[in-house]
């Protein structure tokens, strides 16, 4: 099983980040290889919801990575589960209030299924890359509360 996780400090209320990062379509503003991204079924920003969206592989080419949130808990967490592509992580965004803003925690897990499974090292290796985005959520947050 392969796994990842990250965690900034950022300068703005629970609330606030859960908001943004609860709404699917805010991803390419702070994720990098996103392609294109919409609601495929639900109401957006809802446990429930079905995103279509599709990323940058590793080739080179766009893959399907639609996810659906599984878990929405305000100001708390945010879980969801990929349901399209070669890979099908799970993962989630964990909040917690401190005085000087709200810590997120984003974590993956993948379990690699059938030849996938050989390729673990790399699998972890993206993984990371994905999470450590989570900097870039930082930078766009606290530019927004300064606009």
């Amino acid at each position: 099983m392969a796994f990842a996780e990250h965690e900034v400090l950022v300068p703005r209320d629970a609330l606030d980040v859960y908001t943004f990062l609860i709404d699917g379509m805010n991803l390419p503003k702070w994720r990098t290889g996103i392609r294109s991204i919409s609601v495929s079924s639900g109401v957006a920003g809802s446990k429930g919801s079905v995103y279509r969206q599709t990323v940058l592989g590793r080739s080179g080419w766009p893959v399907p990575a639609d996810f659906e949130i599984t878990e929405a808990r305000p100001g708390a967490e945010i879980r969801y589960q990929v349901i399209a592509g070669h890979n099908r992580p799970s993962g989630g965004y964990y909040f917690s209030t401190e005085p000087a803003g709200t810590r997120v925690r984003f974590a993956l897990e993948c379990q690699p299924k059938g030849l996938l499974g050989l390729m673990n090292t790399g699998i972890q290796r993206a993984m990371k890359a994905e999470v450590v985005q989570l900097e870039r959520l930082k930078d766009v947050l606290a530019a927004a509360s300064a606009a």
